[in-house]
């Protein structure tokens, strides 16, 4: 048994403005928040702990900071695009016209970005024979 096996993990996300981050994190992707300081801005992501973290300055990265796995991705995109979200795609990797790339082993993803500039994604898991969350 490791020292984590049995702990819950806690998902941290940076941001430069809390109330802005705040805001779409609980009203566009409709997450509860649970507990907020000038420190952090906490939420239930489904009972996982997700932090907001003020920083000074952020680095952005173009690499995924935080993801769900969803049952349904299209469904999952079309509500939030209703809600003001705007999916990227990336050169090279071809998405159909919601925005949803389809990987070689059947995985379906979508990609977006928080107001900070933190890449987020959705996934439907299919290449394991399931369509739900891994």
């Amino acid at each position: 048994m490791g020292a984590l096996d049995d702990a819950r993990l806690i998902a941290f996300v940076p941001t430069t403005d809390l109330p802005r981050a705040r805001a779409f994190y609980a009203a566009t992707l409709g997450l509860q928040v649970t507990d907020e300081s000038p420190y952090a801005c906490v939420f239930d992501a489904n009972g996982t702990t997700l932090r907001l973290t003020p920083v000074r300055k952020l680095s952005k990265v173009r690499y995924t900071v935080l993801g769900w796995g969803v049952a349904d991705i299209a469904s999952t995109v079309a509500a939030l695009t209703a809600a003001g979200v705007a999916f990227v795609s990336y050169r090279g990797m071809d998405v159909d016209e919601a925005g949803i790339w389809t990987a070689p082993g059947g995985d379906r993803v979508a990609w977006f970005e928080d107001p900070d500039g933190n890449l987020l994604s959705v996934t439907q898991f299919m290449a394991r024979g399931v369509a739900g969350p891994a």
